[in-house]
């Protein structure tokens, strides 16, 4: 979600590189684990079904009536998709931004594994539902 948001043009500073899941910054994982260690952010740790450990980050404080709306809606929708389906999505948005002509062939080539059970198709859609918010930089249209 934090890829998708720097990509419409409300990032926060940090630089993305890609890495085993996708788009990943080094200084956003270090600012969350920092705002957890702190209380700001609640982190709960789960087991993934490869054995993995993996965290969930939430923040319960009250809305802010300055953050621009299109950067809520963005952060709200991708929250609510399937993670692989996210995952997908943010990581061919990252490949179109770096330079790939087919960023779709390119996540199947780099995830064959996470493709199955139509989630490549739940990525596409789920790129086409974010692409209708108002934000600064639409998101890349390369279907």
């Amino acid at each position: 979600i934090a890829y998708l948001l720097d990509a419409v043009g409300y990032g926060d500073g940090f630089h993305f590189s890609y890495k085993h899941f996708g788009p990943y910054s080094e200084g956003g994982a270090t600012s969350t684990m920092t705002g957890a260690l702190l209380g700001h952010i609640a982190e709960e740790e789960k087991e993934a079904a490869w054995g993995g450990i993996y965290s969930i980050y939430s923040v319960d404080d009250q809305p802010d009536n300055s953050v621009p709306p299109g950067r809520c809606e963005l952060a709200r929708q991708a929250s609510k998709s399937d993670t692989v389906a996210l995952e997908l999505a943010a990581t061919a948005v990252f490949l179109f931004r770096e330079g790939y002509k087919n960023p779709w062939s390119e996540t199947v080539r780099r995830k064959p594994m996470k493709i199955r059970n139509g989630r490549l198709n739940q990525a596409r859609e789920l790129l086409a539902k974010l692409r209708m918010i108002d934000v600064p930089k639409p998101l890349p249209d390369f279907d």
